[in-house]
């Protein structure tokens, strides 16, 4: 069961308290740090110092780590042409010596497009299906042939397709709730499937259509890893999960019923019924970024009950 620290720097973090977390990642032995990819705060409060860039920070923390993957989820389809795109995270794979996952989902946060000026499409689920092409497709061209590619949305003539990933294949993450374009647009892309923010009932629901969908493309159901991405919030005793709740401006009653929180014996299971549907991988989200000793006792008390 892997564990991984997710984290959402759009709330308010600079680099340097990333590279803080990601270090403890490392040192505590989770299996990855991953990071979301936006500009924009949500909610109340001023996001300061700003936003960071989701793989210029990775880059950073490619030399800075030796051993945790790295990734995005998910990175927006909006804000990068997938030529580009493939190009940066080939980069970063490069960098990291071939730690690097991508998260790649359509993007859907309209009022950070329009903050940064970023263009909005109407539609996104059509590039999204062609990035994901292209992206894998430059990658997976041999060296010295070219790539071509002559889409609705995007065309690419006589590229190099350099450069290469580390990686002989970089896993692809695709993750969501849609019923049937999300599973079928799993089934042909991607390495792990991600159901966010959801219900064990749900994640089981949405499990199944993404192996029906598989099986149906022709692909091993098992081929893919099932994994879940879920709000953390743990603490020795009912006191800490309180403040530890209260400091990120949610209820410790709500983050039981909705996220991974409680005691270790509650998180660990809970855990369990979500691992009963297949999920093999958690994506814990971790708010509160100056909290250290949040992620040591989930380390020593909840990972460590896992292995």
């Amino acid at each position: 069961m892997d564990l991984r620290i997710f984290t959402e720097p759009q709330q308010g973090a600079s680099y340097d308290t990333l590279l803080a977390v990601a270090k403890a990642t490392e040192d505590l032995g989770f299996d990855a740090f991953f990071r979301s990819d936006h500009y924009l705060r949500m909610g109340s409060g001023d996001g300061l110092p700003g936003p960071t860039d989701a793989w210029i920070t990775l880059a950073g923390l490619a030399r800075e780590t030796r051993r945790i993957r790295l990734g995005t989820l998910m990175t927006a389809g909006t804000f990068r042409l997938p030529g580009v795109l493939a190009i940066q995270v080939a980069q970063v794979d490069q960098m990291s010596g071939g730690r690097v996952e991508l998260g790649l989902g359509a993007g859907w946060f309209e009022e950070e497009h329009k903050a940064y000026g970023i263009p909005f499409p109407k539609e996104k689920f059509g590039r999204l299906e062609e990035q994901l092409e292209i992206v894998t497709g430059l990658w997976a061209t041999e060296a010295g042939r070219t790539f071509d590619f002559h889409g609705t949305y995007y065309d690419l003539t006589d590229s190099p397709a350099l450069p290469k990933p580390a990686q002989p294949k970089i896993p692809v993450l695709i993750g969501g709730h849609g019923a049937t374009r999300t599973p079928r647009l799993a089934a042909k892309y991607a390495d792990e499937f991600n159901m966010p923010f959801a219900s064990v009932e749900d994640s089981e629901r949405q499990f199944g259509r993404v192996r029906a969908a598989a099986e149906q493309a022709g692909r091993k159901a098992d081929d893919i890893t099932y994994s879940n991405a879920l709000v953390a919030c743990v603490g020795k005793d009912d006191q800490e999960v309180a403040r530890r709740a209260a400091a990120i401006g949610r209820e410790a009653d709500e983050l039981k019923t909705n996220g991974l929180a409680g005691s270790p014996a509650e998180v660990v299971d809970k855990i369990g019924r979500y691992a009963e549907t297949g999920s093999r991988r958690f994506y814990l989200q971790i708010l509160d970024l100056g909290d250290l000793d949040h992620l040591d006792l989930i380390s020593s008390q909840v990972q460590s009950q896992l292995s």
